[in-house]
């Protein structure tokens, strides 16, 4: 899930995690997004999971940290084999955190990014067993567009990174209010380029759900969410 900050990545991320989790999928979810803290309860878990970061001693460790016998330095690793600490699960819904930028002047997010890059390179997923991750690109980018005309010049960046990267990139119209702001949507991305999967209308439950801070697997958004995610499947 790549775009810009509002755009509704991680709401998306959620409802699709709940749709495959009501396909009999075990899901994985990799927050590796380092500034939404708040993932964990959209997933409706407890406690976030400690993040990786803390297995290789922070960030100003990272170098030296994954020289180190852990689960980062092994050729590959499973669900199974990581830590409980770092992965929080119900019902076959669980997450991974990379890490988080927890104060001002902390420095960037670049060592976030490399460990993500490992982490995700490194992992292994069974048969019925599908992982989503918030921001870094794996098998392909899914692109989340709200209606403004910022978020069509960063989705038509984003094509271009993608295609440089030989990663295929579609879009999910997202807090779209209306049929007819969805179809200037896709005719301005079609220009682009850019394959629409699926639209996800503006759903005032996710709003209310996310002010209480709990699971929203209902809705009209939802149901969108799972007609987006079989096109995925």
């Amino acid at each position: 899930m790549k775009l810009s900050g509002g755009s509704g990545k991680s709401t998306v991320v959620a409802l699709l995690a709940h749709q495959g989790l009501a396909r009999n999928l075990r899901v994985l979810v990799v927050d590796s997004d380092e500034s939404n803290s708040g993932l964990y309860r959209m997933l409706g878990l407890e406690n976030p999971p400690a993040p990786l970061m803390e297995l290789v001693g922070g960030k100003a460790n990272l170098k030296e940290g994954m020289s180190r016998s852990s689960l980062l330095n092994a050729a590959e690793f499973y669900l199974k084999d990581i830590p409980a600490a770092y992965l929080q699960g119900r019902d076959g819904l669980c997450q991974v955190s990379i890490g988080k930028i927890l104060q001002a002047l902390e420095g960037c997010a670049c060592p976030m990014g490399v460990l993500s890059r490992e982490f995700l390179k490194k992992l292994r997923m069974g048969a019925d067993e599908v992982a989503i991750i918030d921001m870094e690109a794996v098998d392909r980018v899914l692109m989340v567009v709200e209606p403004s005309l910022e978020s069509m010049a960063v989705a038509e960046k984003i094509k271009g990174f993608a295609s440089g990267m030989n990663k295929k990139v579609s879009a999910v119209l997202n807090k779209t209010p209306s049929e007819a702001v969805a179809k200037r949507l896709k005719e301005n991305l079609d220009r682009k380029g850019i394959e629409i999967i699926g639209v996800i209308p503006e759903d005032p439950m996710v709003s209310e759900a996310c002010l209480e801070g709990r699971v929203y697997a209902q809705g009209i958004a939802y149901a969108a969410a799972g007609r987006v995610l079989d096109r995925l499947l």
